[in-house]
């Protein structure tokens, strides 16, 4: 049986992607420069936070914290006077981790051409209670083709990121039973 399938006889019934999804707009002025005149990447990496800590707070019904933020990729600078959507979904669901992918889009704020994509991360999120103790999430219902491929490209991640810590473990007790400090 697969995790999914899983999930899906778990207490909590599913949701669907479309249910949490959101989009965060700001307009970015010059209190939010770095010392080359753009856009700091700080001020993009809070607004994607902002906007993946909304939908797993609706995805999960309640708090949910960041646990990591992995391939933020900046492709694009941005400028004084863009205006930024920042796009956010859950791609996939663990026990009480989720998985959020952000797009990050930039139009000017006075013209009409269409927004190009300056941006992208996956963040993961932990749903907590109100002791701050992980609590089960609902299971996440990809509803396209789209969805469906970011549901298994989440879990690839999910994958890498459990064998990363693990080998950075394995490596660390290996030095320190080698009388290796750091």
């Amino acid at each position: 049986m697969t995790d999914q399938a899983q999930r899906s006889e778990s207490v909590i019934p599913g949701k669907p992607t479309s249910a949490s999804r959101t989009t965060l707009s700001h307009i970015m002025t010059g209190s939010d420069t770095n010392l080359l005149g753009t856009v700091h990447g700080g001020v993009i990496m809070k607004l994607v936070d902002d906007a993946a800590g909304a939908v797993a707070g609706r995805h999960s019904g309640g708090p949910a914290v960041t646990a990591s933020m992995d391939e933020m990729v900046f492709l694009e600078p941005v400028r004084v006077g863009d205006l930024v959507h920042v796009k956010a979904q859950v791609n996939w669901t663990g026990r009480s981790s989720m998985e959020v992918g952000v797009r990050v889009m930039a139009e000017r704020w006075n013209e009409s051409t269409p927004a190009q994509q300056v941006g992208s991360a996956y963040l993961v999120f932990a749903a907590v209670d109100g002791d701050g103790k992980p609590r089960a999430v609902p299971p996440v219902v990809p509803e396209t083709e789209r969805d469906r491929r970011r549901y298994q490209e989440a879990q690839i991640r999910r994958t890498h990121r459990l064998a990363r810590r693990r080998a950075i473990r394995e490596l660390r007790e290996k030095r320190a039973a080698d009388g290796m400090q750091d």
